[in-house]
């Protein structure tokens, strides 16, 4: 969530900087070429008056020692274009100059320029178009008329390389950026630390949920940080939490206590069976049938049993030599596949370490070799192969039985669940729901595939050193 939701306030804030930062890049470049034009115009001012003088002289007037009004105006504007590298003239109405520098400049634009026509027009150039640091054949032009008895008599222009002016905009804007960037940074910072003050909640939660849904039910999401909504969303998880586990321990309780007290009558009543079996002609169809299926229940109350006292104890993990248990158990059990005429083997490692409930794991390991060895036929094999595998140990038991579909591999494992072509094999449906409750309680888990060429595949999979998410025991 975090990586939806963190993108989304850089995005927001980035445009409020951008809201802030480029107005003020605006203004601060717009002053800058205010203060330059200001200056252009003051200079022609000073040209103007030079001008004035100039223009009388050419009407007789005589200036003594003063010199040739209109020499010293070229005189002027050849010193201000050699000093400043602006181009300068004093043009008539009709565009023909009155004195230029360098020589033979003209007007840009002619008399039908902007700028040249808002002179001629008696206003002043005051707002040229804003020159921006990327133009580089960007010009500044400015130009003043000059009046005389209330007429505009000829105009001053004034036509400025940019550079000075993009390099003073640009050094303007560079403390502007590094402000952005160091707001951007502080902004991404805040954002990120906002985030994880908001969403910390949500990940506490999300992990009670989690260990909850893989049947760690004591689970709770601890007192966190964050909004008060996401905070009462966490007391309304953890009340939630402890209704249901009061409701599930108490169906577990139920089912055990019912299994528990249905045991001791249906002993008496098995025990009255094969009493009034006596009585009866031996071979008799009915008797058999009736002890048969007083039997099948009796072993269905002890696989209940079971199941509920799986899912209700408590495992008791630590580093357990899984290859060790492994062949204990095929031990135990291979008496039990050789009356049956099936072959029952170990392979893979001789000593491999994980984290286990030894005695949930040995049930579990008994579930799932009597399962392999009742469903192979005699003369076939039940191999129980340990197998280190990076930070897990996997016990992996491979029949050849007659294997199931894709449709009853996915049932599998489900209570009472048993297929419609093994209802002839003796058996509650529990078995397999039975391993699932014991690895569930160890922090293991278990698969069922197909095996090549045919049966059933079942791995367990252990962790070969304790989760760091593992509540203590």
């Amino acid at each position: 969530m975090r990586s939806r939701l963190l993108p989304l306030l850089i995005v927001l804030l980035a445009g409020v900087l951008l809201a802030l930062g480029v107005p003020l890049a605006v203004s601060q470049a717009g002053s800058e070429q205010e203060r330059v034009v200001v200056d252009r115009i003051d200079d022609t001012a000073r040209f103007a008056s030079l001008a004035q003088y100039a223009v009388d002289a050419g009407h007789g007037r005589d200036f003594g020692a003063t010199g040739d009004p209109l020499d010293i105006l070229r005189q002027e504007l050849d010193r201000y274009h050699e000093v400043y590298g602006i181009s300068a003239g004093v043009f008539h109405r009709d565009g023909e100059p009155l004195a230029a520098a360098p020589a033979g400049w003209e007007v840009p634009g002619g008399v039908l320029g902007g700028e040249f026509a808002e002179a001629l027009a008696g206003r002043r150039s005051h707002q040229p178009a804003q020159v921006w640091p990327w133009e580089t054949d960007a010009r500044l032009l400015v130009a003043s008329p000059v009046i005389r008895d209330g007429d505009v008599i000829a105009v001053v222009v004034l036509d400025s390389p940019t550079g000075p002016l993009r390099s003073r905009i640009l050094s303007g804007w560079l403390p502007i950026a590094a402000g952005e960037a160091a707001a951007m940074l502080i902004a991404v910072f805040a954002a990120f630390r906002l985030t994880g003050w908001v969403l910390r909640p949500v990940r506490v939660l999300d992990k009670a949920t989690h260990e909850i849904a893989t049947g760690r039910l004591t689970a709770r999401v601890a007192p966190a940080g964050g909004p008060p909504e996401l905070r009462r969303l966490a007391a309304s998880f953890n009340e939630m939490a402890d209704h249901v586990e009061a409701l599930l321990e108490r169906q577990r309780s139920f089912v055990a206590d019912a299994s528990h007290q249905l045991r001791n009558p249906l002993s008496a009543l098995l025990l009255r069976i094969d009493l009034l079996g006596l009585e009866l002609p031996e071979g008799n169809a009915e008797f058999a049938s009736v002890r048969g299926e007083g039997k099948r229940l009796a072993r269905m109350l002890d696989d209940l049993l079971d199941l509920a006292l799986a899912e209700h104890s408590r495992a008791s993990l630590r580093i357990t030599d899984v290859a060790a248990l492994v062949a204990e158990r095929v031990a135990a059990w291979r008496p039990v596949a050789d009356q049956r005429g099936v072959r029952l083997r170990q392979a893979g490692s001789a000593a491999v370490t994980g984290w286990a409930d030894p005695v949930g794991l040995a049930g579990a390991l008994d579930a799932v070799i009597d399962n392999a060895v009742k469903f192979t036929p005699v003369g076939g094999e039940v191999s129980v192969t340990v197998t280190p595998r990076g930070d897990v140990v996997t016990v992996e038991t491979a029949d050849d039985g007659p294997g199931l579909d894709d449709e009853e591999l996915a049932r599998l494992g489900d209570r009472f669940w048993r297929s419609g072509r093994h209802q002839n094999v003796s058996g509650s449906g529990l078995g397999l729901s039975i391993v699932g409750a014991l690895l569930a309680a160890g922090g293991a888990r278990v698969a069922y595939t197909h095996n090549t060429p045919r049966g059933l595949l079942v791995t367990v999979t252990l962790p070969r050193e304790e989760p760091a998410d593992h509540p203590p025991s």
